[in-house]
């Protein structure tokens, strides 16, 4: 079943940043876990194959690497929670639980809807704008580096940082290290002004932090801060920047969203799956196995295609390539599968929603002003431009 497999490029940067939907759905319909030879990886792109696999860390492990780019490379635990195994990664992960619990997320929601509002009011309706520029990446930048305990109006170097180290997960340039460095200083700096005088957020909590009985190194603690910063704003970027744009290209879904916001929560949900801001992460087989027909060796990268999957026809039906604000139900794997289940799950899906209240209640008509841009990624499908006119 994987001999004559459609052969993906997903080593090429550019393939996500194009169209490629179609050729992910050939592939997963002809062979949902096939060995690709020019990647040497497994692809696996069938949704229930890949809950198989997010639910069998012993057989598919992270901690020998789950980006492409991680392959011939020696892996360090602390570097991300993405790299931990049980049980050492539920041990750590306990230690940000706490700060993202439904319950927790929810306090916040007052504050993302100010901090939303403020960004609304800085734009000028009548002009073209960036809709990534003007609200989609600062919104959820200032969001984590409010939960983090970090100034606001350090933003613009948080989005330097944040974007330099994303693109080293593809390409890792000596430009993007250097700024993956800028930003570990800062965090040094933050660290130590807690150490000193300890304040009541996220970061001074890491520093206290205990893991059976014993307190996490400065290296640690710096890992969880990368990943926090990263992750907990990338990602949301993707998604409402990306739902956005979907929901100008489909008028009438967004005008049903405007008349009745109370399907707004089913709509991000449609927005995580169409989008499916990770488009694919990584594991190693740690001995022979077997998924779904394949037999896989051990040592072997397997690739999770969480975009292909999320528009698996044997779980969404045959309305799976089609964008639809009502589906329900919506079980996407867009926040990953089993324990690394997005950390920040409630808090994009507040962000999301909160985004769309507000901007669908001040101009529902809005509408694309130019060419959408997306970014070279293997990881990512990310929109680095989308012009909109939001009162045309």
């Amino acid at each position: 079943m994987t001999g004559n497999a459609l052969q993906i490029p997903f080593g090429d940067p550019a393939f996500l940043a194009g169209n490629p939907d179609p050729e992910l759905a050939e592939l997963r319909r002809g062979c949902p876990v096939s060995w690709q030879t020019d990647a040497e990886l497994w692809a696996v792109t069938g949704l229930r194959e890949i809950q198989t696999v997010g639910k069998d860390p012993a057989t598919f492990c992270s901690g020998r690497g789950v980006l492409l780019s991680d392959r011939g490379r020696d892996i360090a635990a602390e570097d991300s929670l993405l790299y931990l195994d049980p049980p050492r990664h539920e041990q750590y992960r306990k230690l940000v639980n706490r700060a993202f619990t439904p319950r927790r997320v929810a306090i916040l929601e007052p504050r993302v809807r100010e901090l939303t509002v403020e960004l609304l009011d800085s734009i000028d309706p009548s002009r073209p704008v960036d809709l990534v520029d003007a609200l989609c990446a600062p919104l959820p930048m200032l969001v984590i580096a409010e939960l983090l305990g970090l100034p606001a109006e350090d933003r613009d170097s948080f989005h330097r940082w944040s974007d330099a180290i994303m693109e080293a997960a593809t390409d890792l340039t000596e430009e993007n290290a250097l700024q993956a460095l800028e930003l570990m200083g800062y965090f040094d700096i933050q660290l130590d002004a807690r150490a000193d005088r300890p304040t009541e957020d996220l970061l001074t909590g890491l520093l206290a932090a205990e893991v059976d009985g014993t307190r996490l190194t400065r290296a640690e603690v710096q890992g969880f801060c990368m990943t926090l910063m990263v992750a907990g704003n990338e990602t949301t970027r993707s998604l409402v920047s990306g739902g956005m744009v979907e929901l100008a290209r489909h008028p009438e879904q967004r005008a049903r969203l405007a008349a009745d916001p109370t399907l707004i929560p089913a709509a991000v949900e449609e927005m995580l799956r169409w989008v499916t801001p990770i488009m694919a992460m990584g594991r190693t087989t740690t001995g022979d196995a077997t998924l779904g027909d394949a037999e896989l060796g051990a040592g072997e990268f397997v690739l999770l295609a969480y975009g292909a999957a999320n528009r698996d026809e044997e779980v969404f039906g045959d309305t799976a390539d089609v964008f639809d604000i009502s589906r329900t139900p919506n079980p996407h794997v867009s926040f990953g599968f089993g324990e690394h289940f997005c950390i920040g799950a409630s808090l994009a899906r507040i962000e999301a929603r909160v985004l769309l209240e507000e901007v669908l209640a001040r101009w529902p008509d809005y509408a694309l002003a130019g060419d959408v841009v997306r970014a070279p990624s293997t990881l990512f499908r990310q929109i680095t431009r989308a012009p909109v006119l939001f009162a045309p």
